[in-house]
């Protein structure tokens, strides 16, 4: 396949191709390849010590958003994972049964529902993203410099259009500044 030709029509996706500013793209795997395999590596570290608690890379996710934002409504927490109610009560009801998530209701909204981690959940939360923080400082150091600001951005811009600007102000304004040079 030589461009990106839809195989069940074989017509080009014109509308967003275009959209691109692109009259034909040719498909990247070299980089699609090198996302599957980052990705699998840098989550890996974080499987094995998850394993060990009966965990998951859901339950991770889970626990890494609650721990980063204490306080977070499940509404919040199913529009950033993009999972389904019943995906996350699964995961919830487990991190709750084993003491890593703790829920209160709503003060202003008694039909909330927020989430806190407990002093255990936020332990291996920590735990989870200093494995992952050192895989980042390994690679980094071995790049050049400014290339911690460039790899924020690229991430970045990976993310929908659409939620872009919710991303960049839920990860905080400051985020990715002690990249930058």
């Amino acid at each position: 396949m030589d461009s990106c030709v839809s195989p069940k029509t074989g017509s080009q996706d014109g509308t967003r191709l275009k959209a691109q500013g692109a009259d034909d793209i040719q498909p990247m795997f070299d980089l699609i390849e090198l996302m599957f395999f980052a990705y699998r590596d840098f989550v890996q570290d974080a499987d094995r010590l998850l394993e060990d608690y009966g965990f998951g890379r859901a339950h991770h996710r889970v626990l890494h958003f609650v721990s980063r934002h204490p306080g977070l409504t499940i509404a919040e927490l199913l529009d950033i994972l993009k999972i389904t109610k019943q995906s996350l009560n699964r995961v919830l009801k487990e991190l709750l049964g084993k003491g890593y998530v703790e829920v209160s209701t709503g003060v202003s909204d008694r039909r909330q529902r927020l989430l806190f981690p407990t002093a255990k959940g936020n332990d291996l939360a920590l735990e989870i993203a200093c494995l992952q923080s050192r895989r980042f400082s390994r690679v980094l150091s071995q790049l050049p410099k400014g290339a911690g600001a460039a790899a924020f951005d690229f991430l970045l811009a990976m993310v929908d259009p659409a939620e872009h600007e919710k991303v960049a102000r839920f990860i905080g304004a400051g985020a990715g500044a002690r990249l930058k040079p």
